[in-house]
């Protein structure tokens, strides 16, 4: 009989997938057809969204960007597209972009505000990803002396100065440590306040007369849209944070007196809507400061904001926190750390690598809730719509500025969501 055995000699090319196993067809099948549940709902979601583009696309497909006010646009609407036809007037965001922006603050000083933008950006861009140049943390600290000066002007020296006052309180409380720590408490505090109620003035006004460096003064009055809730909320999120850390860590304390001090604060701080304090800032603080007393009231609005995010960023760092095992606190006392070096170097890192979502959550609530500040008569996006369509050339207008206000919301709520993932996946260490 002849050999009809076979071998091999050579291996066969590789075969593509078959369809429905790859590229769009599988992701459509895994994820939008996987069963006839999910076959019917989204049905019934790609019938939703058929009727809403039906309803809102010719709106926004008519729309009119050029206009100097709402007759006008409903008169070029009617030219193009016939009596009773309806379009979006978008006009009102190209007359009134700037304010949107920057409220009534001057046209020729607009420079400043977008300066102070770009240095934001410079500034925390060593703090929020890795490939930044180091360098840029020694601009880091110096930039809310040099953005106040920029936004309000006056004379660069005198919020220098008030940063250099917060400078003093880790070396007095050093220099006190050395008697008791006590002596290094109570130094921190009043070195700092003794610098700027007897030694900072006379500071700034010799500086400034050796050289001054001064911009025209702008009064808060003129703040306003989007740049008001930049300040606002950049500022709460940035003092929320380290604020929250401490209430989080006295809540833990083992100390009665700042234990019962930091619950209480809490507390009373969650039990109060924002808008009361708000109000408290607007109204009743004047109350209680001696007469003639001018005290800002942005400065206000941003202290009661800090408040209330610290009081819900402590409770989200003391998840964190619990969800930590005992074995990392008995693994600190091991290597003979004391209390705050372990906090520093092994409880706190992992705490707010636990609480990062938690924490995105509370800045981007912090960020939204900035738009409560047009009840206690601050022109917020919300407030500058407000006062536009009392304007009679665009009364009447609503869905495009808060069409144009929430999609700016939007963008920077989304990004900080987007960053947040982005921080995850390149703070985790397991491989699951």
């Amino acid at each position: 009989m002849s050999d009809i055995s076979f071998v091999r000699r050579h291996m066969l090319e590789p075969e593509d997938p078959p369809a429905r196993e790859q590229g769009a067809v599988k992701w459509l099948r895994e994820n939008l057809f996987s069963g006839p549940v999910n076959i019917i709902l989204t049905v019934i979601a790609l019938y939703l969204c058929y009727l809403i583009i039906a309803a809102v696309g010719p709106w926004l497909a008519r729309s009119v960007w050029h206009a100097g006010s709402l007759t006008e646009c409903r008169q070029i609407l009617a030219e193009r597209y016939g009596p009773d036809v309806n379009g979006a007037c978008f006009a009102v965001i190209t007359e009134r972009w700037n304010q949107l922006l920057f409220g009534f603050y001057p046209r020729q000083f607009y420079w400043r505000p977008t300066l102070a933008m770009v240095l934001l950006l410079v500034a925390i861009a060593p703090i929020l990803f890795n490939w930044a140049p180091r360098a840029l943390l020694y601009f880091t600290p110096l930039y809310p002396a040099i953005a106040y000066w920029l936004l309000w002007g006056g004379t660069l020296w005198y919020p220098l100065a008030v940063m250099a006052g917060l400078a003093l309180i880790i070396p007095a409380f050093k220099l006190g440590e050395r008697v008791s720590k006590l002596v290094g408490l109570v130094a921190a505090v009043v070195v700092p306040l003794l610098w700027w109620g007897f030694v900072q003035q006379w500071v700034v006004a010799g500086l400034s007369s050796i050289l001054p460096l001064t911009l025209t003064y702008v009064p808060s009055n003129n703040f306003g849209g989007f740049m008001l809730s930049i300040i606002i909320g950049v500022t709460g999120i940035a003092l929320s944070l380290p604020l929250g850390i401490l209430l989080a860590l006295g809540r833990q304390s083992d100390l009665f007196i700042v234990k019962t001090i930091c619950v209480g604060f809490i507390e009373f701080i969650r039990g109060v809507p924002l808008i009361t304090l708000l109000f408290t800032a607007s109204l009743l603080l004047n109350y209680f400061l001696p007469p003639g007393t001018n005290f800002d009231i942005i400065l206000r609005v941003v202290i009661m904001v800090t408040l209330f995010a610290a009081a819900y960023m402590a409770e989200v760092i003391r998840g964190g926190l619990a969800a930590l095992p005992r074995g990392q606190y008995e693994a600190a006392d091991s290597l003979g750390l004391d209390y705050w070096q372990a906090q520093r170097l092994i409880i706190m890192p992992q705490a707010l690598k636990i609480s990062i979502p938690g924490i995105v959550n509370t800045f981007i609530g912090l960020f939204k809730d900035t738009t409560l500040v047009v009840f206690i008569g601050l022109l917020d996006p919300i407030g500058l719509s407000n006062s536009i369509r009392a304007n009679q050339s665009w009364n009447g207008i609503y869905w495009e500025l808060f069409i144009f206000i929430g999609l700016c919301f939007f963008i920077f709520c989304f990004g900080m969501s987007r960053y947040s993932l982005y921080l995850e996946r390149r703070l985790k260490t397991d491989h699951r």
